[in-house]
């Protein structure tokens, strides 16, 4: 009984850890961006994933290179919204917003997500998800206006916010694309033909932008987006799903805006205002209500990457 017990706990802290290495990459994401340009980092990070899979991968994609070749279109498309745009404008809006924005608005990805399923899959969201959703939007609004709606007239002044709303509304995307497929693949295999195909997006911009090198003030960031939140995060979110259920697994996603928070405010020291605190915690509130009996909110094991 004790065994089972103990058991337990320790499955419940694999969502947090997943969270937290989530959380704290949004962080680095803004510490980063005034050392190295977005399709640097963005560059470097898959590239590293993708050399650290690589030797596990092979012969697993190999054995696979039938289905793969046959899924290839909807691997691209994943790629495309999960990978390459949301990262890639994630890390061009940290140029702009505060890590603490950008936590909070990250929040959204469940209620955006109800939103791309009624364009995609055509489901009719229940009144619980319009409800929340409406009240979501509301919060995001409030937080993105700094707590003052007529400041929302200055988009220019919200360029980075906005482009964390465009760049989540492509995660709801990728999160939609992958329920309406459902490839029947290892999530291992999946994971690393999607960072394959984002190589691949990325060598355009290479090649006209450049690349920023590594050095010694953006190395430590690099290697901590290429390890962690790519490659880690994920395996132990699937783990805590086998663990204790997709379900309670994805509830642990509303500790995100409130970790990054915190994180930015020791590491970056952000301010927490309390605009960030009231449409916050109205924005949690929408998802919790959104969430509520409906079968169109996010699958509980998609994150963020």
């Amino acid at each position: 009984m004790n065994l089972k017990s103990h058991h337990a706990w320790w499955a419940f802290a694999l969502p947090i850890v997943a969270v937290l290495i989530w959380s704290l990459n949004i962080v680095v994401t803004r510490y980063v961006a005034d050392y190295i340009s977005p399709i640097s980092i963005s560059f470097y990070r898959w590239l590293l994933a993708f050399l650290i899979l690589t030797p596990f991968m092979l012969r697993p994609v190999w054995r696979e290179r039938t289905f793969i070749r046959q899924h290839w279109l909807q691997f691209a498309v994943l790629s495309a919204s999960g990978m390459f745009l949301y990262q890639g404008l994630a890390y061009s809006a940290a140029h702009y917003t505060t890590a603490t924005n950008m936590g909070i608005i990250n929040a959204f990805i469940p209620v955006f997500t109800i939103f791309v399923s009624i364009l995609i899959l055509r489901e009719i969201p229940n009144r619980f998800a319009v409800i929340g959703s409406v009240l979501s939007f509301s919060g995001l609004i409030y937080v993105v206006g700094q707590g003052h709606l007529s400041s929302l007239l200055n988009l220019g002044g919200h360029w980075g916010d906005i482009l964390m709303v465009l760049a989540v509304f492509f995660y709801a995307f990728y999160g939609v694309f992958l329920k309406k497929w459902q490839l029947k693949i290892s999530l291992m295999i999946s994971l690393y033909v999607q960072i394959a195909f984002a190589l691949l997006y990325h060598l355009p911009f290479v090649v006209i932008l450049g690349l920023d090198p590594i050095n010694s003030t953006n190395v430590a960031s690099v290697a901590y987006a290429g390890i962690f939140p790519s490659l880690i995060a994920p395996l132990v979110w699937m783990l805590a799903v086998q663990r204790i259920g997709p379900n309670r697994t994805s509830i642990f996603m509303n500790l995100m805006p409130i970790a990054t928070a915190v994180i930015a405010l020791f590491w970056l020291k952000e301010a927490w205002t309390i605009y960030h605190t009231i449409g916050g915690v109205v924005i949690l509130i929408g998802i919790a209500i959104a969430q509520k009996k409906t079968a169109t909110q996010a699958p509980s094991w998609l994150k963020p990457s």
